[in-house]
């Protein structure tokens, strides 16, 4: 299950040897665990409506006979 931390966990806190993700931050977790995460409202489920949208796409600018570059 794909989290996105809520907090940031105590300096020093790891799980498996590996430093817990900073506030922001996404991992992907055993679901049980994660679950877990979220309920304690240390981290929220990333799914599609949660991520951040795309960045937008430019358009290019028309010259002055209104024809893309």
């Amino acid at each position: 299950m794909k989290i996105r931390m809520l907090v940031e966990m105590p300096e020093g806190a790891s799980r498996n040897g590996e430093p817990w993700p900073g506030e922001g931050e996404e991992a992907d977790l055993p679901t049980a665990e994660a679950a877990h995460l979220v309920a304690a409202g240390i981290a929220e489920e990333v799914t599609a409506e949660t991520e951040p949208p795309a960045a937008p796409r430019r358009r290019r600018a028309a010259n002055s006979e209104g024809e893309a570059p």
